[in-house]
């Protein structure tokens, strides 16, 4: 007998079009893998068993099945995005408990395509941290449960990593799918604005929060924000030499960086010299202030999303957070800030094609009861650990997350790769080419 659980996405749909299995025999597995497994992951806030059974036996029945990008195959989303019919809590009890009249553009897509919507996927509350944890559960790292899957998507990251679902929608403010995709060894890209539709909260952080997805492989990765955003991502016919530009530096002053991320930068960097690139080291000109326009930002995006909502139902930390945030609301809103980076950071690009850095500066922090702690402790464990995904928010470029290299646990390492305004495709095919020079493992569990 063929096990689905655990394939690709790609694998999965050209099964599904060819009729070799149907999406309920395709779902069903995947909800027994979840079953049997997410409870001690904690993955899902809300898993829609009979209603994805339902739904997959309406996608065997379409017409166009033959033609479905995605025909069959099971998604999570991320819990701050719509899905018709189901509550969208965003972590937190002070959100309502209301069910949506209608997906979410990205799920409408997503839906339209072929895939079955199997569940809402756990986030830390309003998705202000990078780690997961509230009153739904801890998401884990399925390769380390002892660790934090990351945060913000980090239920999605933990679901795919697991194999519990080949594919998961969530969504980047500060680097929310760039890290929990670093910690759980998949491939994501954060793409570049307005690339996919956004939509997310009370004003996308100010334009800085992007939808796109995670996957296990650069091929699932690829097809999947092409759904997304209603566009092709095509190969490169031939590969042509890039400049690349090497940097190990933090981005915030005073935040070491371990040796095994700096490890896997070098790692990456080998191998793309051999296969002919222009590899060379170059640290981007981050200003100093780079630390406070980001931590303006982030407060901000939270004191909107929190207005209206009840503080007493609020967790400490983001109450706090939120609070922070409203000085800096108004001077945010121009833009200033980023138009300022954007200027800085522009030149850099013209000389280089692709940056390649750490994913992250050293391993996620334990698993726990993180919206239990105060909210000083929570910033300077998050800053700690993921100093090099905010700027690229800021700017509102594209930039990925890919597995290189393992830490000492065994559990994955990453690296990060950025590009200018519209170059999701040569990032994609960057991934691509360290996937066969530096090939890495699918899943926790195979």
């Amino acid at each position: 007998m063929t096990s689905w659980a655990g394939r690709s996405a790609a694998e999965i749909a050209a099964a599904v079009r060819e009729k070799r299995v149907t999406p309920r025999e395709v779902v069903a597995e995947h909800l027994e893998r979840i079953e049997r497994l997410d409870g001690r992951i904690g993955a899902f806030r809300k898993v829609r068993a009979g209603a994805a059974l339902t739904e997959a036996d309406e996608v065997a029945a379409r017409a166009e099945l033959a033609g479905l990008p995605l025909a069959g195959v099971p998604v999570a989303v991320k819990d701050n995005l719509a899905v018709r019919g189901e509550a969208c809590r965003n972590g937190s009890a002070a959100t309502p408990d209301t069910p949506a009249a209608e997906d979410h553009v990205t799920v409408a897509r997503l839906r339209a395509a072929g895939a079955v919507v199997v569940g809402l996927t756990n986030v830390p509350e309003l998705c202000v941290f990078g780690t997961t944890e509230g009153p739904y559960g801890i998401a884990r790292n399925p390769w380390d449960p002892s660790r934090t899957a990351g945060g913000s998507s980090g239920g999605g990251a933990a679901a795919v990593a697991a194999g519990l679902v080949p594919l998961a929608l969530g969504n980047d403010g500060m680097g929310s799918l760039r890290i929990p995709a670093a910690n759980c060894g998949l491939v994501t890209l954060k793409p570049g604005h307005a690339v996919v539709p956004a939509g997310i909260g009370h004003g996308d952080w100010f334009g800085m929060a992007e939808n796109g997805p995670l996957a296990t492989t650069v091929e699932d990765l690829r097809l999947m924000l092409g759904v997304l955003a209603d566009a092709e991502f095509e190969r490169p016919e031939e590969r042509r030499p890039l400049s690349i530009a090497v940097a190990l530096r933090s981005p915030l002053a005073g935040v070491p960086v371990s040796r095994p991320y700096t490890n896997a930068v070098r790692e990456a960097a080998g191998a793309l010299a051999r296969s002919g690139h222009r590899v060379r080291r170059a640290e981007p000109p981050y200003p100093l202030s780079l630390g406070v326009t980001a931590l303006r930002h982030w407060t901000a995006g939270t004191a909107v999303d929190a207005a209206g909502l009840d503080p007493a139902r609020l967790a400490r930390r983001t109450r706090v957070h939120a609070a922070v945030g409203r000085r800096f609301t108004r001077a945010v809103r121009t833009g200033a800030a980023r138009d300022r980076l954007r200027a800085r950071l522009t030149p850099f690009f013209t000389e280089h094609d692709v940056l390649l850095t750490p994913a992250l500066a050293r391993r996620s922090p334990q698993a726990g009861p993180w919206h239990e702690r105060g909210w000083l402790r929570n910033i300077l464990a998050n800053s700690a650990y993921s100093p090099f995904t905010p700027p690229w928010n800021l700017t509102g470029w594209p930039a990925m997350s890919v597995p290189v290299g393992t830490l000492p646990s065994g559990a994955p390492c990453a690296v990060q790769l950025v590009g200018r305004p519209g170059t999701e495709s040569l990032l994609l095919g960057v991934a691509e080419e360290l996937a066969e020079l530096v090939p890495w493992r699918r899943t926790a569990g195979g």
